[in-house]
């Protein structure tokens, strides 16, 4: 019995697969990172797949015991070479639909066309015998047996002669003109043919049952194995390079023919250059033709996958999720805040009980999907944080009693990297704080939102934005309900000038800093004495809830250009554009400006404003039953407005590769991904994540094949989903696309002003031109009635009166 090399083993073990293979399951997610996906990549016919090893050692550190590769992780490590097969089996053979060849021979067994033989039966026959080719039958001679006598009774055959019809015309008819007339089809017999819009069942007759005869002879066929051999040719095949020797170069390079071939192609060679320079002769514009198609995954891959989610028993019940924030450095690591899930009297009732319980921090990471890698310690329930974009190890956060909060994080890296190597460590650390504002000079609200200013540039004592000539990140922006925005710096206060004494005398007092619960020194010089570095009070702003500030350089490289403007969010659904420099009053007291321009477009709370990363004048705003999209310089209103949707939009983010998607999510626990290339009036498609509202959404970029989305509810659990092709992959020219798009919106926007404005002055003029008219109808009608009293009493001289009123003043005369 023979059998293919790949589809079958080669010998067997005693526990049903060979020894040197190991049966695998590998999920969708790996088959796509891997390239392996079944009938696919891999099918019957070609179900070998080389795997490097390093790209399976590097899956097995980024998701650890996720990975489907972890049963044979010293396998993998034992193997001496730097790659490995894996084989599709597609009939299960060995009880799973993949396996991997663990041995360097059994690789080259699969690999090699071999034929080999299974069985004690097999191994005594002789090669000739497996090897022996199939004869092809030869046709025997015809014996008759009567059944030509039966094919010859059921044959028709004629019993008379055929009649033969003839039919004729008169030649003088050929040619004629065919003259066409009206009759009477009900007159004439068979007069009209009816012609019924279904088929008649008397006209479609079938034929059930036939009487025939059949005769089975062979098929000869003539055929040939060669191709057609129309003339003879000589041919070879060279293995190696041809070279001239340095004598036959030599003599090429002076030779007159090369230099006139040289100057006869100096002038097509310049121009084909200049060619090269203005179009690119290497762009593939087959595949950039493909791009629009969707992809490979077509419509079936527009749907977002749940990656992994993450949820603990103990921190996360009875809580819900108020920020989330990727490790800007550290793959596969999150972090989330953890608030209590009670209003604002059952927090009052509860707050004994809230005091024994800290509120955290939780950072997940995908290795360890179960345990949370680090916590941190608060004061209060945090709101907001954000990792410093200049060092990841320093997390600023704020707090519900108006605290701001400092952590260091550095001793902690090498357990959220994964290669701490003590593993007596199993416990999660829990890091306290370094420093807290004061409560006194702080916000006298929960902070709502938090941000780091850039490295490029910082905020004065004034207001005014300056360079930033250390290059780092060292200055906080807050806000809260309470009508105030409080810039912070975490350097330390400058010290006024001191004598020498009483620098001796500061030295000799100093002591060693006690620091018994392991709290790094880093922001010891803020514990409790930080203070904010201004504060901006906007004038006609009603508590402010969120911010958006335009980071940054404002469109240009010069470093002393700075943006100081600010979007502010109360809480009655208004969005509010201010600056944030503070200004002077004639007595020398400073005060912050009045907004510049206010909207009222919301129907609730404004829960997010997003700026997009591929515009920079281009800002998202969600709140209530609405999202609008509004284009930095155009104040006559948002550019893009929403229709109200049935359920609450509660966040909203844009896309981080493709300029024209961005997500909304529901209090129902759906999202909306919206495509503006492809349906501006409604998303082009809904999901649902979970049954609890959606809290905080964030997306990140792995690689350029893996984008992934965090998505958190209401119930404390952390959803990560993975984004497919279509949405992570952008069209030719979308960004181009994207930008006519919004241009064409400003100017319908404009237009729409410029026609209100219009229609406004219009009915101003009509409205006058009405009151004109009625003026003169009562000036007419009284003047009526005047020259009627004038006519009856003849002894008044004077005859006045009021317009508009039917009192008349008469005169006599003595």
């Amino acid at each position: 019995m023979k059998k293919n090399i790949g589809q079958k083993p080669f010998y067997t073990s005693h526990q049903g697969h060979p020894d040197d293979i190991c049966p695998l399951t590998l999920t969708s997610a790996t088959q796509e990172l891997f390239g392996c996906r079944y009938d696919g990549d891999v099918t019957r016919d070609n179900p070998y797949k080389i795997l490097r090893k390093e790209d399976i050692l590097q899956d097995l550190r980024n998701r650890a015991a996720v990975s489907d590769f972890s049963p044979v992780k010293q396998l993998v490590l034992a193997y001496p070479e730097d790659e490995l097969l894996l084989v599709y089996d597609r009939d299960f053979i060995y009880g799973s639909s993949f396996y991997l060849v663990l041995t360097v021979e059994g690789k080259d067994r699969h690999l090699m066309p071999i034929v080999a033989e299974v069985g004690e039966e097999a191994l005594e026959r002789e090669p000739s015998d497996v090897f022996a080719a199939q004869k092809t039958p030869e046709p025997r001679p015809w014996i008759s047996l009567g059944s030509e006598q039966e094919i010859e009774e059921e044959s028709v055959t004629d019993s008379r002669p055929r009649l033969k019809c003839r039919i004729s015309r008169v030649r003088r008819a050929f040619g004629a003109p065919v003259f066409f007339s009206d009759r009477n089809a009900a007159e004439t017999k068979d007069g009209f043919i009816e012609c019924t819009p279904y088929q008649d069942k008397i006209f479609s007759l079938k034929q059930m049952e036939r009487h025939c005869g059949v005769q089975a002879i062979p098929n000869c066929n003539s055929s040939s194995t060669q191709t057609p051999w129309t003339y003879p040719k000589n041919m070879c095949t060279q293995y190696e390079p041809r070279e001239f020797s340095k004598e036959e170069k030599e003599n090429c390079l002076q030779s007159e023919e090369l230099k006139h071939f040289i100057s006869l192609a100096v002038s097509r060679l310049e121009v084909a250059i200049q060619q090269n320079e203005i179009a690119d002769v290497f762009f593939d514009d087959w595949k950039a033709l493909s791009e629009d198609d969707g992809g490979y995954a077509g419509k079936a891959d527009s749907h977002l996958k749940e990656y992994q989610s993450f949820t603990d028993l103990h921190f996360s019940q009875e809580k819900t999720i108020s920020n989330i924030s990727w490790h800007p450095t550290i793959s596969g690591v999150i972090a989330v805040a953890m608030t209590e899930r009670l209003s604002f009297e059952d927090r009052i009732n509860a707050s004994t009980k809230l005091l024994l319980n800290p509120s955290l921090i939780l950072f997940w990471s995908f290795s360890d999907p179960i345990n949370p890698q680090l916590l941190l310690e608060c004061p209060d329930d945090v709101f907001s944080f954000e990792f410093c974009p200049s060092d990841p190890n320093i997390i600023v956060g704020s707090c519900m009693n108006g605290q701001v909060v400092l952590w260091d994080i550095s001793a902690h890296v090498e357990r959220l990297q994964g290669t701490r190597s003590n593993t007596r460590d199993n416990e999660t650390s829990v890091v306290r704080y370094c420093a807290v504002s004061s409560i006194e000079h702080g916000h006298k609200a929960p902070v709502t939102d938090i941000q780091w200013l850039p490295e490029t540039f910082e905020v004065s004592r004034m207001g005014v934005p300056m360079e930033n000539k250390s290059g780092m990140c060292v200055q906080i922006v807050t806000c809260a309900p309470d009508c105030c925005l409080m810039f912070w710096d975490i350097r330390a206060p400058r010290v006024a000038f001191q004598n020498m004494a009483d620098q001796r005398k500061q030295k000799v007092e100093e002591k060693p800093l006690e620091n018994p619960d392991g709290v790094p020194n880093t922001f010891k010089h803020l514990n409790l004495t930080w203070k904010p570095l201004f504060r901006v009070c906007p004038r006609l702003v009603n508590i402010p809830a969120i911010h958006s500030p335009n980071w940054g350089l404002n469109g240009s490289q010069t470093p002393n250009l700075f943006s100081d403007n600010l979007f502010f969010l109360p809480q009655d659904g208004e969005l509010v554009y201010t600056d944030w420099k503070l200004e002077k009053d004639d007595s020398g007291r400073l005060f912050s400006v009045k907004p510049s321009h206010r909207f009222t477009i919301h129907d609730g709370l404004v829960n997010t404003v997003r700026r997009s990363p591929f515009f920079k004048d281009i800002v998202l705003t969600v709140g209530g039953w609405t999202f609008a999209i509004w284009k930095e310089g155009v104040m006559n209103g948002p550019i893009i407005h929403s229709s109200c949707s049935q359920r609450k939009c509660t966040v909203g983010y844009w896309s981080q590769s493709r300029p024209a998607v961005f997500y909304i999510g529901k209090e129902d626990g759906n999202l909306e991904v919206w495509d503006l290339l492809e349906k501006t009036h409604e998303p082009s498609q809904t999901q649902n994540i979970t049954t609890a509202p959606i809290t905080c959404i964030k997306p990140w970029i792995i690689s350029s094949k893996q984008h992934l989305l965090a998505v958190s509810d209401h119930l404390g659990t952390l959803h990560i989903l993975e984004i497919p092709w279509t949405l992570r992959s952008p069209c030719s020219n979308e960004k181009l696309s994207v930008n006519k798009y919004f241009e064409k919106e400003v100017d319908r926007l404009v237009y729409f002003d410029k026609r209100r404005e219009m229609r406004t002055k219009e009915k101003k003029n009509m409205d006058a031109e009405e009151l004109r008219k009625k003026m003169v109808r009562q000036r007419s009608q009284i003047s009526k009635w005047i020259l009627i009293i004038i006519c009856l009493v003849g002894t008044y001289s004077v005859v006045k009166y009021i317009p508009g009123k039917l009192y008349f003043f008469l005169t006599y005369l003595d």
